[in-house]
């Protein structure tokens, strides 16, 4: 079907023309910027603006992560493995984050762990702060990451054949080894691309983050919150900033894509 279209040349240049303009549509700005930016991003690289917040999301993304990956691995298994009354309106609750806007969700999460939240209010009688913390900056990118690793790993698991894990069944072995000894491997490039776009999605998350967590310079101020603050003062050093996030963005890009291929 799609030679047949592409053998007419009328709308084989049409497709291409669009094709060409959806490319330099994507491509200049990420030039642009570079452009802009020069040398000046080697420069500002050693700004305590950016050392302070490349610290700050070094720190926050791996806590996440750490939290993401013990949470979503159990509940990708249930919901590639179980069946279970209601499970698309629970599938459908869990993927919310992904199409809320990101205000929102910082607005929900500071009206649930905020001073005078359903679950802060609680929190804060035990003396246990989380808005405007560092915590708040995790809890964030949990929230807004989790449901990206928990639909990544659990189309990696649906792809593991079920019979393979019966026969190590009905050999003797127990469930956890099951999983550890097939599940775990066989899905494991799917699990690994989940861990590292969740990772993506964390360092990248700001409206969430500067509803919940503050744009607080060395205590909530991430790399994305950084350029915020930083157009307003000095535009060079945004553009360095906004420089540094592309180059990560473009490499966890690459890494992905190599092990999407592998599978």
């Amino acid at each position: 079907m799609e030679y047949s279209l592409m053998k007419d040349k009328f709308i084989k240049l049409i497709v291409y023309t669009l094709f060409i303009l959806c490319i330099l549509f994507t491509s200049i700005p990420v030039i642009s910027l570079f452009l802009s930016s020069g040398i000046g991003v080697i420069s500002e690289i050693k700004n305590h603006v950016v050392i302070n917040a490349f610290i700050i999301s070094m720190k926050s993304t791996l806590t996440s992560l750490i939290i993401i990956i013990i949470l979503g691995i159990p509940s990708a298994y249930i919901i590639a493995r179980k069946k279970f009354r209601f499970k698309k309106y629970i599938e459908t609750i869990l993927e919310i984050p992904l199409v809320l806007p990101p205000s929102v969700a910082g607005l929900i999460l500071l009206i649930t762990f905020g001073k005078n939240g359903i679950i802060g209010k609680t929190l804060y009688q035990m003396d246990l702060k989380l808005s405007f913390t560092f915590w708040a900056v995790v809890i964030s990118q949990v929230f807004v990451a989790l449901p990206l690793f928990i639909k990544t790993a659990k189309n990696g698991i649906e792809k593991v054949d079920k019979d393979l894990e019966l026969t190590a069944a009905t050999l003797g072995d127990k469930p956890l080894q099951i999983f550890m000894n097939i599940t775990l491997p066989l899905s494991y490039n799917s699990i690994l691309t989940g861990v590292i776009l969740a990772w993506a999605r964390s360092l990248a998350e700001f409206g969430a983050t500067i509803m919940f967590a503050g744009n607080l310079a060395g205590r909530t101020q991430t790399l994305p919150l950084a350029i915020y603050s930083a157009m307003e003062i000095d535009m060079n050093l945004s553009l360095a900033i906004a420089s540094i996030l592309v180059i990560i963005s473009v490499t966890i890009l690459v890494i992905t894509k190599h092990i999407s291929n592998r599978n």
